[in-house]
């Protein structure tokens, strides 16, 4: 059986694991400290951006985030936008990355828990 972690726990967990490797990261909207769902920008010191939505699904084969295509800062915040009409229990959080087209995806980990 798989569950997941608690949003606030796992998104306390990543600002802490992202200051310690030297980097920086922000809330910038917080959702249900239990279940919401998250939504990471990735942004570079070229103003680049890339957006990792965490993949709904469970099962054990599948990605844990799927990376969402945006091209500027506006379509971004009309995505996030999008996304908190939808879901507003989201958590949106932005972290400094050297470069957005790296696969960050692994380092971030999972709320996945096994049981």
């Amino acid at each position: 059986m798989t569950s997941r972690l608690k949003s606030g726990l796992w998104v306390r967990a990543l600002l802490r694991r992202t200051a310690l490797h030297g980097h920086s990261a922000m809330v910038l909207h917080r959702g249900d400290e239990d279940a919401g769902a998250v939504i990471v920008v990735l942004m570079d010191r070229r103003r680049q951006i890339a957006v990792l939505r965490e993949a709904p699904s469970f099962a054990d084969n599948e990605p844990d985030w799927a990376r969402i295509a945006v091209s500027d800062p506006a379509e971004l915040d009309s995505y996030l936008e999008r996304q908190r009409r939808y879901d507003p229990d989201l958590w949106v959080i932005e972290l400094e990355v050297t470069d957005v087209k790296s696969p960050v995806e692994d380092d971030l980990g999972t709320r996945r828990a096994e049981m």
